[in-house]
C-alpha cells in the first residue's frame, strides 16, 4: 500500500493554479526528489502533502495509517528561525509536539525519543549550545534531529541544504542517505541540486507547474526532461 497517493491533483497558489495534474505514488522506503525550476510549483506541493492546502482539483490520500501531523518536516529556514533562542535539545524535543496531544508536559518516551535521534545524527556535543550560534550545517543536523522525533515513516525536507557550504552540502546529502537506507524511513526531498537528486533518490518528480516526469531515477536521466536539465541533449 502506498503512504501517499496522488489522484490528478492540482493546488493553488494566491488563488491561481500552481501545479496540476499530479498523479504519483510514494511507496514505504523511497527516497524521492521533487525537482523543477523556481515557480514551477514545488514548494506549493509540500504544502498540499503537509495538508496545509486543500487540492483545487483530485485528492491526496494516505495509507499505511499516516497521518499528516507525523510527517517529519524540515521547512526552509528563515532568518528569524536561524536566531532561534533555545537549546539544540529543546530545538529537537519540540518535535515531539505533535504526538504530545494535550498532555501538557513531555513524556519520558519524547526524551528518549529526543536522545535517540540527538545520537543518530553525532550531535551529541550539540545538546546544550544555544541554536542561533551553531554553523548552518550544525543548524540543519538539529532540524533533522528535531524531524525525526515526530516520524517513524515519512520525512519531507524542502531545500535541506540550502545556503551551506559544498563539503557540509555532501555530508547532509550522505546523512539523509543513511537515514533512508538504515531505518527505510520516506525521504521526499525538494531539491535545486539535480546533480545530487540522481545521485541519491531512488525516484524524481519534475515538476514544470505540471507533472513533467514521475519514476525511478535510472529512467529519469534517460529521459529528454531529465537530459536536458542535466544540462545533455534532449530530443526535440
Amino acid at each position: 500500500m502506498a503512504l501517499i497517493t496522488c489522484q490528478d491533483a492540482s493546488f493553488a497558489y494566491e488563488g491561481n493554479t500552481a501545479v496540476r495534474g499530479l498523479n504519483f505514488e510514494v511507496h514505504s522506503g523511497d527516497y524521492l526528489c521533487i525537482v523543477g525550476e523556481n515557480g514551477s510549483g514545488k514548494s506549493t506541493l509540500i504544502k498540499g502533502l503537509l495538508r496545509l492546502k486543500t487540492p483545487q482539483k483530485g485528492s491526496v490520500l494516505m495509507g499505511d495509517g499516516l497521518h499528516a501531523n507525523e510527517i517529519g518536516y524540515l521547512p526552509q529556514q528563515t532568518v528569524a528561525q536561524k536566531d532561534f533562542p533555545a537549546s539544540a535539545y529543546e530545538v529537537v524535543l519540540s518535535g515531539r509536539l505533535g504526538a504530545r496531544g494535550i498532555r501538557p508536559f513531555y513524556s519520558r518516551t519524547d526524551k528518549l525519543a529526543a536522545d535517540e535521534n540527538i545520537m543518530k545524527l553525532g550531535i551529541e556535543s550539540l545538546r546544550n549550545r544555544c541554536y542561533r550560534e551553531l554553523s548552518g550545517g550544525q543548524q540543519q543536523r538539529v532540524l533533522l534531529a528535531r524531524a525525526l522525533c515526530a516520524t517513524k515513516k515519512v520525512l519531507l525536507l524542502d531545500e535541506p541544504v540550502a545556503g551551506l557550504d559544498p563539503m557540509v552540502t555532501q555530508e547532509l546529502y550522505r546523512l539523509i542517505e543513511k537515514i533512508n537506507r538504515d531505518t527505510d524511513i520516506t525521504v521526499i526531498m525538494v531539491s535545486h541540486d539535480i546533480q545530487c537528486a540522481v545521485k541519491y533518490a531512488s525516484h524524481i518528480l519534475h515538476l514544470e507547474n505540471s507533472q513533467a516526469f514521475f519514476g525511478k531515477t535510472e529512467e529519469y536521466v534517460k529521459s529528454n526532461i531529465g537530459m536536458g536539465f542535466l544540462g545533455g541533449e534532449r530530443d526535440d
